[in-house]
């Protein structure tokens, strides 16, 4: 595949059978995101936590919908959304990772717009997503897709650890690209 473009780029909608495919790409993507955000104890709780089968499994039975981007047979990337997400009549994007080979190529705009048709689609009004205000490459993409900074949150999620985040929003009625 030429260093410079993703041919034939799909995004899959998955099953619960193919959770071992995210668990591969965040094995990969987190550690290489959040090296010089988090420590590497916060990376391990946070994985196991998040993408441990049982969490996962569990993401499904709650109707988190999973997309892969593939291309030519290899998963590049994948996102997870949740429709009306605590009732908010927004689309929220759980989780959005791309391999670290493969980011700035087009892959995680081809999984935003899938994100926003898939928003349209159900009715809702928004799409949004939490971010480590400290990630400042996602952030830049967010800005760059249309997205603005609504508030900032702190998360405590066990064993002494927070998820330190700004909160992002995109209208689906937004014509920004």
């Amino acid at each position: 595949m030429p260093a410079n473009q993703i041919n034939d780029l799909k995004i899959l909608e998955i099953s619960v059978d193919q959770i071992v495919d995210i668990q591969e790409i965040a094995n990969k993507a987190w550690p290489v995101a959040f090296a010089k955000i988090l420590t590497e104890e916060q990376i391990r709780y946070m994985m196991n936590w998040m993408y441990s089968k049982e969490s996962l499994v569990e993401q499904f039975r709650k109707q988190h919908r999973f997309f892969l981007a593939e291309s030519e047979g290899k998963y590049l990337g994948f996102m997870s959304i949740e429709h009306n997400s605590q009732l908010s009549g927004r689309t929220k994007i759980h989780k959005a990772y791309i391999l670290p080979a493969f980011q700035s190529k087009g892959i995680g705009h081809a999984l935003f717009d899938r994100a926003l048709f898939e928003a349209i689609k159900f009715g809702d009004k928004a799409i949004y997503l939490n971010v480590n205000k400290y990630n400042l490459n996602a952030i830049a993409f967010y800005e760059k897709y249309g997205m603005t900074k609504i508030y900032d949150e702190v998360i405590e999620i066990g064993n002494g650890f927070v998820m330190d985040d700004s909160v992002f929003e995109r209208s689906v009625d937004s014509s920004h690209d």
